[in-house]
């Protein structure tokens, strides 16, 4: 077997999590379900299936800080800063740059650093299989979650639930992609549920890191250029400079539409292990215990007559009388009250922060 490299992408700001989530402390640096930070869940779960010497976190100037932090035992050259976001295609080009520069025939498994993950010995099992595949078939894979509700936040792949003896590895449970989804509307999203050939595209991909860099090449040549640059002037004095040139000319993509739906054969292996996204205050109230009412409370609360509301107060005392479904997130310095299934509209208010340069709560 190959050596196998993990790429943690973790420089998000997670503006669906405001006010929790800014952008020194983002959702991935904090403590949103558990005692400990997701990035630091995110590690701890690859133990016994990639070497932490093998870990590469990807992230921004601002985060580094707090990621050496809380992760004191990754070498430190193994976290790679952009200078500014780009999405993730250039994220998962430029991690791929490294990798192959130590180890060109390496598997790399590129994950978000901000999902919760309920089964690991589930997780590990399907790992281990994408892995092997993927090195030996030479293919893009991904991780498509078994679907378990008409979920309108999720985007969604489609995959042939037949076998046409095209694919050799269809009785292992890996699938042949047929075409990927958007985040579809609510009734869109029950005619993907009802059909049965659809699951979650939960972000995470395996694949050989000369394959990606192939299809990158091909798919985005512009931006394989770039990164080729950046490559050249790695371990010079000009680095930095030609990193932050290169990512200025880059145009910012995600690595779904610029390879994965380009690409000619996908694979996608079906994942039943208790996996959840976190990407919104709506999915941290489904997550968390609540009372016989349907609350989640976490700090100093009182209710009275309130049904389905979440409150999560770091510090001050609140109140709720006679309101149902709500979720509100009190900090230090700002207070979002929201109604319960609008919570992805959060996002709006980091938007309008920007805009109104008040910067000071982002």
């Amino acid at each position: 077997m190959p050596n196998v490299y993990a790429v943690i992408m973790a420089g998000g700001v997670g503006a669906r999590f405001w006010p929790r989530s800014r952008e020194k402390s983002p959702k991935q640096l904090l403590e949103i379900l558990g005692k400990e930070t997701m990035i630091v869940s995110t590690v701890k779960r690859l133990d016994s299936v990639i070497d932490q010497q093998n870990i590469l976190i990807v992230t921004n100037k601002v985060q580094k800080t707090q990621i050496i932090k809380q992760l004191p035992h990754l070498p430190s050259d193994n976290i790679i800063v952009e200078p500014f976001g780009r999405n993730t295609a250039p994220c998962i080009g430029l991690a791929a740059k490294f990798i192959h520069r130590n180890d060109p025939d390496a598997v790399m498994v590129a994950l978000p650093a901000d999902h919760i993950i309920g089964d690991i010995d589930e997780f590990h099992r399907v790992l281990r299989l994408a892995i092997w595949v993927a090195y030996e078939s030479g293919k893009l894979i991904t991780v498509g979650i078994h679907p378990t509700r008409p979920e309108t936040g999720y985007g969604y792949i489609q995959y042939k639930d037949v076998d046409d003896g095209k694919n050799p590895y269809f009785s292992r449970g890996i699938y042949t992609v047929k075409t990927f989804a958007e985040k579809p509307n609510e009734e869109t999203a029950k005619k993907f549920l009802e059909s049965g050939e659809f699951v979650w595209n939960s972000g995470m991909f395996i694949w050989r890191v000369d394959t990606i860099l192939k299809e990158i090449q091909r798919s985005l040549p512009e931006m394989y250029e770039e990164l080729n640059k950046i490559d050249v002037a790695v371990g010079t004095d000009k680095y930095n400079q030609t990193l932050e040139l290169s990512y200025k000319i880059i145009r910012g993509i995600s690595i779904d539409y610029g390879v994965m739906e380009k690409a000619k054969e996908v694979l996608v292996i079906r994942g039943n292990f208790g996996w959840s996204d976190v990407g919104s205050w709506d999915e941290v109230y489904r997550l968390t215990g609540k009372d016989d009412n349907g609350n989640s409370i976490t700090g100093k609360a009182m209710i009275q007559n309130t049904k389905n509301t979440m409150i999560h107060s770091q510090n001050k005392f609140v109140a709720a009388i006679n309101v149902e479904d709500l979720i509100i997130i009190d900090t230090d310095d700002a207070l979002l009250v929201c109604k319960l299934g609008k919570s992805q509209d959060v996002k709006e208010v980091v938007d309008y922060l920007k805009r109104k340069q008040m910067n000071e709560y982002l």
